[in-house]
């Protein structure tokens, strides 16, 4: 029961952190971001905020760093939005899925055309 609290919870504050960091972040390092998703702990004290970044690498180091910078504000904004006893402490990581899915298609789309 507690996994399902935590889903329900990572998935409000997914929804929260997309408009947060679309919206209310004035950081200029911090470019087009799209959140893919969040893990929360069981007991909602941490949270792994899953983004992807649109730009080449020093873009995201950028970004990562604006975010970084920028985590205080979007802890007491999501703890505005969300009634929670305690708000989860947020860490930003790189979602590379996306990167290597897109890598595995090229790969296939190589193969069929080689044939």
């Amino acid at each position: 029961m507690a996994n399902l609290r935590a889903h329900r919870v990572g998935e409000q504050m997914k929804k929260e952190l997309s408009d947060i960091i679309g919206n209310r972040i004035k950081d200029p390092r911090v470019g087009f971001v799209t959140v893919t998703g969040v893990d929360v702990t069981g007991d909602l004290q941490q949270a792994t905020v899953y983004i992807t970044v649109l730009g080449n690498d020093e873009q995201k180091e950028d970004t990562i760093s604006g975010l970084s910078k920028a985590k205080g504000f979007i802890r007491s904004e999501v703890g505005k939005r969300i009634r929670l006893r305690k708000t989860p402490e947020i860490s930003f990581k790189f979602d590379e899925s996306i990167e290597y899915g897109n890598r595995i298609d090229r790969l296939l789309h190589d193969l069929n055309n080689g044939e």
